[in-house]
């Protein structure tokens, strides 16, 4: 039987987003960031070429690891400036029907209280396409900003995200019955009290004693993505996590950080493939491999290695500005960084030792996933090869110009994966968490996020023995 493929595309409200230096190229329009049209347009181009959704990544702060300053982030455009993600999903709502959207906020500087009514609004204004990549913050000029020296500690800002999400748990799954709102115009009540109920949250990082602002939305909880890639952030997301992005550099390092994905899921009491797994890549594709290759140079010319270097700075908390370009990656001293390069020499037959210079080359077009070219028969056979011997269930796009990297996956890659009965032929309809497992709008009763819905007419929000996260999300 043929495996499906999925699809996101992987934008941000920025310049460049993966790409730094790509916005050279004469093509690249996300200079466009700033124009609503540039985002509705690309909407409409994704839900053509049937993605599962568009993810919107976000940081709240500047890559200033490397040099100690964020001059080099500014000079090179990366990921800064950048805009808010949510304002834009109303847009292109408007001129979508089964498009998902992705959105990218932390736990660390909103309060959930307010945060609650920003998804649920969204939920309802998109007829249920929304969902929260959850991410608990990592870049320390992000804290500052917010008035701390630094992020918490790694894992005590898990611990943060769980009572967090806890809290949205309470109110979006165990305030408000189903039929609260009863819209009785002869007895003159359009919301019968009796079925909304205070959650009575009281924590360590947050007291939330009242109701949810907002009625119902379609799913309720929004769909959960996650991408935390340490033993902590996989246990996090095993537990909450609806929909999992992943960045390997190889097929080798992709298929062992699904495995351990799979395992959790099962550990925290869901099934292995109770999460979709999407592992990010771009695509470099024309009508023959002589073309894409030619486009693939063409744009690593543009590429720039010190935004690579910020890049990969800011994500390994490395200063890489301290060596030189050429200085073998055998005198960077981090283990981190010298794990990452040798999965990054899977893809190197001439076993030469990489340099730095190599390192922000690699950074330089998609980020740190792997990049295929070639025609679209040539990258659906590689797409199909990594799906069967990973297990992961699809894709999470990165562009090298926009849209133009997106037009060309839907004009040459998707027709052959559709073709192969590898890729949809048309959208599940309704709200994306149907979309993406034809189950119905709400979670599953097996997620953590159902243990909190109420259990009955008058009970009070979620019994005792929920109160709090399960033990599994407990450090070892």
């Amino acid at each position: 039987m043929t495996r499906r493929i999925r699809f996101n595309a992987f934008d941000m409200n920025c310049v460049a987003h993966q790409s730094p230096g790509l916005w050279r190229h004469p093509e690249d329009q996300s200079h466009r960031y700033k124009e609503l049209s540039y985002w509705t347009e690309l909407a409409a181009l994704l839900e053509k070429g049937r993605f599962d959704g568009l993810f919107i990544a976000d940081v709240l702060g500047t890559y200033d690891v490397y040099g100690g300053t964020d001059v080099a982030a500014l000079r090179q455009g990366a990921q800064i400036p950048v805009a808010d993600p949510l304002l834009l999903v109303s847009a292109m709502a408007a001129v979508t029907r089964h498009l998902g959207f992705g959105i990218t906020t932390g736990t660390g500087f909103e309060h959930p209280y307010p945060f609650a009514r920003r998804l649920s609004t969204l939920d309802h204004l998109t007829g249920g396409r929304v969902g929260w990549n959850v991410v608990t913050g990592y870049l320390p000029s992000a804290a500052r900003n917010f008035g701390a020296d630094d992020q918490l500690d790694h894992d005590d800002r898990y611990d943060q995200a769980d009572e967090y999400l806890e809290v949205l748990y309470k109110l979006w799954e165990g305030s408000w019955e189903d039929d609260a709102v009863v819209r009785d115009a002869a007895a003159g009540v359009y919301v019968d009290p009796g079925k909304v109920h205070h959650i009575g949250h009281s924590g360590r990082h947050f007291t939330v004693p009242g109701i949810h602002l907002s009625e119902p939305s379609p799913q309720r909880t929004p769909v959960i993505y996650q991408a935390g890639a340490s033993p902590r952030g996989v246990r996090f997301a095993a537990e909450n996590a609806e929909a999992i992005f992943v960045a390997a550099p190889s097929k080798r390092v992709l298929a062992q950080t699904v495995s351990k994905i799979r395992d959790a899921l099962e550990a925290a009491g869901r099934d292995r493939y109770a999460a979709r797994v999407y592992a990010l890549s771009t695509i470099v594709t024309a009508e023959t491999d002589d073309a894409a290759r030619h486009k693939h140079e063409e744009y690593l010319s543009y590429a720039s290695i010190e935004g690579g270097l910020v890049f990969m700075s800011g994500w390994m908390g490395i200063d890489l500005s301290r060596y030189d370009l050429d200085d073998p990656i055998g005198q960077v001293e981090s283990n981190a960084i010298q794990s990452a390069v040798a999965a990054f020499q899977e893809f190197d037959d001439d076993g030469r030792e990489w340099t730095v210079r190599d390192i922000g080359r690699w950074a330089g077009i998609g980020g740190i996933g792997p990049v295929f070219v070639g025609s679209g028969e040539t990258v659906a056979d590689r797409l199909q090869e990594w799906v069967a011997d990973t297990d992961v269930d699809g894709f999470n796009l990165a562009y090298a110009v926009t849209p133009g990297t997106f037009e060309d996956i839907v004009r040459h890659v998707v027709p052959v994966l559709t073709e192969r009965g590898a890729y949809p032929q048309e959208y599940v309809p309704g709200t994306l968490r149907n979309a993406l497992f034809e189950a119905g709008d709400r979670l599953p009763p097996e997620h953590r996020g159902a243990r909190y819905r109420l259990r009955g007419p008058g009970s009070t929000v979620l019994p005792e023995e929920v109160a709090r996260p399960s033990a599994v999300l407990a450090d070892t």
